[in-house]
Parts: C-alpha cells; sequence; structure tokens
C-alpha cells in the first residue's frame, strides 16, 4: 500500500463535504479508473462552462439573473478544477525522484 503522503485525493467530496482519498499502489486499479474519469468529466465541463461564460460576458444584453447564475457554476467547476490540480500535484510530486 501507499504510505500517507501518497494518497490520491479523489474528484468527490464525501460525507459533510470532506475530502476522500485512495490508497492504492495500482494506478489502473477500478478506482483509480473512475477517478481519472471523473476528472476528465470536469475538466471537459470547465471548458465548456469556460467558452460559455466568454460568451455571455461578450454579451452587452446578458440579464443580470443569466451573470450570476454563470457566476455560480463557474463556483462550483472552479472548485473541480481545483481538486484535480490539486490531485494531479500530488500524484506528480510522487511519481518523480526528489532532486538533490
Amino acid at each position: 500500500m501507499t504510505t500517507p503522503n501518497e494518497l490520491r485525493l479523489l474528484p468527490w467530496a464525501g460525507p459533510e463535504g470532506k475530502p476522500c482519498y485512495l490508497s492504492t499502489d495500482d494506478r489502473g486499479s477500478y478506482m483509480s479508473r473512475l477517478a481519472d474519469t471523473i476528472e476528465a468529466a470536469q475538466l471537459g465541463a470547465a471548458a465548456e462552462l469556460l467558452e460559455q461564460a466568454a460568451e455571455t460576458l461578450d454579451d452587452p444584453d446578458a440579464a443580470l439573473d443569466e451573470t450570476r447564475h454563470l457566476a455560480t457554476e463557474l463556483t462550483g467547476i472552479l472548485c473541480d478544477v481545483l481538486r484535480v490540480a490539486i490531485s494531479r500535484g500530488h500524484l506528480l510530486a510522487v511519481s518523480e525522484p526528489q532532486r538533490i
């Protein structure tokens, strides 16, 4: 099994919004592949939302409610993308040899 500093932050939260971690040496395991799939979906959704945000912000006639809804959606997706970035950053740090 992995050591505590090698736990993978999963792209979903547990009960009460607490982070979930995966402890495995097998990056091809079912849970690892599931996490990879969900991360890819989250990043894809972020790209689509970013495109929508650009269109909305370019529209001088965009309604205030529409802009507020967009801000709410962007906040949620930014949390997802940040979690993916943290998780992948930790994976890179664990998999790369230490430099002296």
